[in-house]
C-alpha cells in the first residue's frame, strides 16, 4: 500500500534574523526613551535656569532702585552766598548762568536772602531739582526736564492746628508773650488787629489780659509760627474788645467785633508799635535842645532804631526830604484835608517816592534820629485843611458792617470760634 507522503511545513525565509530584528527595535526604543528624558531633563535645567535669571535680574532692579533714591542736600544761605556758591558743586557755571536767566520772570536770583532755607535733589549725584524758601508763604521750585528747567513760584503747605493762647500782661504785651514761651511774633499780630481802638504805645496797663484762637503752622512736624488769628479777646483797662475774623463770599477777610462792626478804622491808633509816647500835643513845650518854649503840633514816640513806621490812613505821598531840623521825613495826604507828617527817619522803606500811592499799615520808613533829636523817636504830626490836630484826638469812623447777606454766615462763624475760646479757658468765660 503506497503512504501519502506529508505535506511539508512552511518556513519564513528571515527566521535567523528575527532576533537581531527585536534587539534593534529594542535598542532604538531606549535610544528614543534616554531621548526623551535627556530633553525633558535639559528644558527642566533651563526653565531652571529661566527662573533664576529673572531672579538676577530682580535682584539687579532692586538695587538699581535703592541706587536711584533721590539725595537730598538741605542747607540755608549764608552772607554772602550766590547762586554759583550753592548751585557751583553740582552744575557748570554756564549752566547756573542759563537757569539765572530763565528764572528772572518767576523769581530773580539776586533775591536770595540770608538765612533762607534751600534743598538740592540729587539722582547718583546729577542735579535733580532746587527748592527755596523765598518766605514763610511762597516757595521757588526749579526741576531739571531733560534740557530745560520747570520754575515756578509754589505757596508753601502747611499742617494747620488750632491753639487757643491766654496771657497776662504785667508790662508790654511783647515782654508778656516772650516770658509766656510763645513766639513774639504773635503780639505784632494782635498789635495789627486791634490798632485802631488800643494804642499799644500808652494805653497797656499791668493787668491787662489776652486770649486768641490761632491757627499754629507746622511743617514735617516742626513749628513754623503762626497762621491766622481766627478770634481774640483783649482787656484793657477793663473794657472787653473782641475781634472775629470773618471771609465773605467775594474771599474778602477783616476783622468784625460781635456785632459785625468792623474793627477797621479811617485811621490807625498809631503809626509805631509797642513805642512809648515821650512828648504829647502842645501849644508851648521846652524844646530839648534849642532850651526854648514853643509850640509842639505833634506827638513824639520813642522806640529803638529802625522799628517799622506804618502809614496811619490810605494816601498819597506829597512830600519826601531833608531838614536840619526835622531830619529825614515824609509828608502824607488823606481824605477830608488830613495830612499826616513823619519826622526823624533813619531811612524809608523801599518802594517810597514822591506820588505813590501808600495804603494804611503800610510800612513806610523806619525811626531814627535824624536832625535835631536826642535820641531815636518818631515825630508824628496831623493836620486838617492845614491846621494842627491832636493825633491822639482824630475821629475814628468805621469801615463797612457785615452785610445783611452775610449776617447769618457771620453769626455762625463767631458762635463757633467763641465756643473754642470758651472751652479753652476761664479768660474768655469772664467777659461779658
Amino acid at each position: 500500500m503506497e503512504k501519502k507522503a506529508h505535506p511539508k511545513t512552511m518556513t519564513f525565509p528571515g527566521k535567523h534574523l528575527l532576533p537581531g530584528i527585536l534587539a534593534f527595535v529594542l535598542l532604538v526604543c531606549t535610544i528614543a526613551a534616554v531621548y526623551c528624558v535627556s530633553t525633558a531633563f535639559s528644558r527642566t535645567q533651563d526653565f531652571h535656569a529661566d527662573l533664576s535669571d529673572t531672579a538676577t535680574d530682580q535682584t539687579i532692579t532692586a538695587n538699581q532702585t535703592e541706587t536711584s533714591e533721590i539725595h537730598l542736600i538741605k542747607g540755608s544761605f549764608k552772607s554772602g552766598d550766590t547762586a554759583s556758591d550753592v548751585l557751583g558743586p553740582f552744575l557748570p557755571l554756564r549752566e547756573i548762568f542759563r537757569l539765572e536767566k530763565q528764572s528772572r520772570p518767576v523769581f530773580s536770583f539776586t533775591r536770595f536772602k540770608q538765612g533762607q532755607p534751600f534743598e538740592i535733589s540729587l539722582h547718583q549725584d546729577r542735579f535733580v531739582a532746587f527748592a527755596y524758601d523765598i518766605d514763610d508763604r511762597h516757595r521757588l521750585v526749579i526741576k531739571k526736564e531733560q534740557d530745560s528747567y520747570d520754575i515756578r513760584k509754589i505757596l508753601i503747605q502747611y499742617d494747620i492746628r488750632e491753639e487757643v493762647i491766654s496771657v497776662q500782661i504785667a508790662s508790654s504785651i511783647f515782654a508778656a508773650v516772650k516770658k509766656a514761651g510763645h513766639c513774639t511774633s504773635l503780639a505784632g499780630q494782635l498789635a495789627d488787629i486791634f490798632a485802631w481802638d488800643i494804642d499799644f504805645a500808652k494805653d497797656i496797663q499791668p493787668g491787662d489780659r489776652f486770649q486768641v484762637l490761632v491757627e499754629q503752622r507746622f511743617r514735617d512736624d516742626a513749628f513754623q509760627g503762626y497762621g491766622n488769628i481766627l478770634a481774640a479777646v483783649f482787656v484793657n483797662k477793663g473794657q472787653a474788645h473782641k475781634a472775629f475774623m470773618f471771609t465773605d463770599t467775594d474771599g474778602h477777610a477783616g476783622y468784625y467785633d460781635e456785632k459785625g462792626q468792623s474793627l477797621q478804622k479811617a485811621f490807625l491808633k498809631s503809626p509805631v508799635n509797642f513805642s512809648k509816647i515821650t512828648s504829647y500835643f502842645s501849644a508851648s513845650r521846652l524844646h530839648p535842645i534849642l532850651k526854648t518854649s514853643r509850640p509842639h503840633p505833634g506827638v513824639d514816640y520813642a522806640a529803638p532804631k529802625n522799628t517799622p513806621i506804618k502809614t496811619v490812613a490810605d494816601g498819597t505821598i506829597t512830600q519826601m526830604a531833608y531838614n536840619n531840623t526835622m531830619g529825614r521825613y515824609m509828608t502824607i495826604r488823606h481824605f477830608n484835608g488830613y495830612e499826616t507828617s513823619y519826622y526823624h527817619m533813619n531811612k524809608y522803606a523801599p518802594g517810597m517816592k514822591k506820588s505813590a500811592s501808600v495804603f494804611q499799615g503800610d510800612v513806610i520808613g523806619y525811626v531814627g534820629k535824624t536832625g535835631l533829636a536826642t535820641g531815636y523817636h518818631l515825630c508824628f504830626k496831623v493836620e486838617k485843611n492845614g491846621s494842627p490836630v491832636n493825633p491822639l484826638k482824630i475821629p475814628h469812623t468805621s469801615a463797612t458792617p457785615i452785610s445783611s447777606s452775610e449776617k447769618a454766615r457771620f453769626a455762625k462763624t463767631i458762635a463757633l470760634y467763641s465756643e473754642k475760646l470758651m472751652t479753652a479757658g476761664s479768660l474768655a468765660r469772664s467777659i461779658p
